[in-house]
């Protein structure tokens, strides 16, 4: 078990494979003249400075992406291929560190578009709060409830949404949009709906984050196909920190499609790499 007593700088990881089934070699693929790659780490890197007393650290299982890493200034953790998913290459990553740290951010590699300043408000959610487990969500308005609706007729498992306690506790996160919603005609008088969104992105105590590892999926998490529900179904606490829409809102980049979506997200409202 950690002790955060004795803990090293913070620190966020970025895992990054090159074996992805719908997309191979994707870190090193280019999005508007840049790797995905290099634009995840720029963001890490900007998120570290704003939190300060946090390193940048990929996690990656290929020499390439480590190559490519190296060329871009940030550090490497060589881990083994066999590893089931990012959060458990972050854990490994984090314990091979000289001084381990008592608090990591996951920053999924294929995440080019999270502004800094949400990484960095994760990781200060971290230091200051209760919970084992802090992730970023967003409240939807009307139309975007609409289009999250539309979008699930033709791909039921995309989308995340959450429901939270009054204080900002995780009750519950799924695939299907909870709550469901009575009386909805009357709550559209509102701007917002009740529906949030999550973004994706993790932060973990050390104790938690190696309590994952080592831990079997859970029953929910196995037919939602959500890690998360995992800690919840064994009691950890997750804090949800309310952000804003990021304007270029993609859930990640796993097809050529999404490529595409990326340089047109790009095309339509700027590039966002924090440069």
């Amino acid at each position: 078990m950690s002790d955060p007593h004795n803990a090293g700088p913070d620190l966020i990881v970025i895992p990054a494979r090159n074996a992805s089934t719908r997309l191979p070699g994707k870190p090193l693929l280019k999005i508007a003249g840049r790797s995905l790659l290099e634009r995840v780490v720029a963001i890490g890197k900007a998120a570290a400075a704003q939190a300060g007393d946090c390193q940048v650290l990929v996690a990656t299982d290929d020499d390439r992406i480590a190559g490519h890493a190296a060329e871009l200034g940030v550090a490497v953790a060589m881990t083994s291929p066999d590893l089931d998913s990012g959060t458990v290459r972050a854990a490994h990553a984090a314990r091979e560190c000289a001084s381990p740290p008592a608090r990591v951010v996951n920053l999924q590699g294929d995440a080019p578009f999270i502004p800094p300043g949400v990484v960095a408000g994760l990781m200060q959610a971290l230091r200051r709060g209760a919970g084992d487990v802090a992730t970023a969500v967003f409240q939807l308005d009307w139309p975007r409830l609409d289009r999250l609706r539309a979008h699930k007729r033709e791909a039921p498992f995309s989308g995340t949404t959450c429901i939270r306690a009054a204080d900002g506790r995780a009750l519950w996160f799924s695939k299907s949009i909870i709550p469901a919603i009575r009386d909805e005609a009357r709550l559209r008088q509102q701007p917002l709906s009740p529906v949030w969104q999550h973004l994706g992105l993790y932060g973990y105590t050390r104790a938690a984050l190696d309590w994952f590892a080592a831990a079997a999926p859970g029953h929910y998490e196995a037919l939602e196909g959500l890690e998360q529900l995992r800690f919840l179904e064994n009691g950890w606490r997750i804090d949800t920190i309310p952000v804003e829409v990021p304007p270029h809102l993609l859930s990640g980049i796993d097809t050529p499609e999404d490529l595409a979506k990326a340089e047109q997200a790009i095309a339509c409202n700027g590039d966002p790499f924090p440069g």
